[in-house]
């Protein structure tokens, strides 16, 4: 089973010597399952031919808001929609979650509430689960057709099933400890409040569910593949 994924952000240029760009990130993650990868970094206007080019699909987080005006982000959507009319399994994380989202009928907003770094705990089909977040947009009003599957206290619309075939998730399972501590070093300061990166950092060698949930994200495309 071939995996396409939608690059729509780069990471940040202190850290993508390590850690590679975000489509090594999820090829790390899914090791194992038997999957092959196909890229396409469609925030420099690299698309995929069509829906059926790959047998399922991956949006990746970006430092972009849904909201935002870029050239990409409207045949983004109109890509997405086309997948949802085609059943082709997707899934997307963060910025991927969010646009998802918007592109089929739901709102993204800055939250007021401010931002999620570092781990974080969300109640997913009644499962605990802790994973690294990097966020301060979140899904405020709900598609048609989409059910809530994850949340917590500061993020209501954390996880969604939208359709027969999409799957979204806001936190980040393809972020490990070092790359996070990375954002928290590069990325953080100036953005993220001070006291909230104290409290990720304490918070940083927290285990992680990453790889739980990385098998339900094999399951998915397995089980509603074509």
């Amino acid at each position: 089973m071939k995996i396409g994924i939608l690059i729509t952000g780069h990471v940040h240029e202190s850290l993508i010597g390590d850690f590679g760009e975000y489509d090594g990130m999820f090829e790390r993650l899914l090791a194992g399952h038997g999957f092959t990868f196909e890229s396409y970094a469609v925030v420099d206007g690299v698309f995929p031919e069509n829906v059926h080019a790959c047998d399922g699909w991956i949006i990746t987080g970006s430092k972009h808001g849904a909201y935002e005006d870029h050239p990409w982000i409207p045949p983004l959507e109109a890509f997405i929609r086309d997948v949802a009319r085609a059943h082709v399994p997707m899934i997307g994380i963060c910025f991927g979650h969010q646009i998802i989202a918007q592109a089929m009928g739901g709102t993204v907003e800055k939250f007021s509430g401010g931002w999620a770094v570092g781990p974080q705990s969300y109640d997913i089909d009644g499962e605990n689960m802790m994973l690294n977040a990097w966020h301060q947009d979140q899904v405020t009003q709900l598609p048609p057709d989409t059910q809530v599957i994850g949340a917590n206290a500061f993020c209501s619309n954390a996880a969604l099933l939208i359709g027969d075939s999409i799957l979204t998730i806001q936190p980040h399972p393809e972020f490990n400890r070092e790359f996070t501590q990375g954002l928290l070093t590069y990325r953080g300061p100036g953005s993220v409040p001070q006291d909230q990166l104290d409290k990720a950092q304490e918070a940083l060698s927290t285990p992680t569910d990453s790889a739980r949930f990385a098998d339900r994200m094999a399951r998915f495309f397995k089980e509603h593949s074509k």
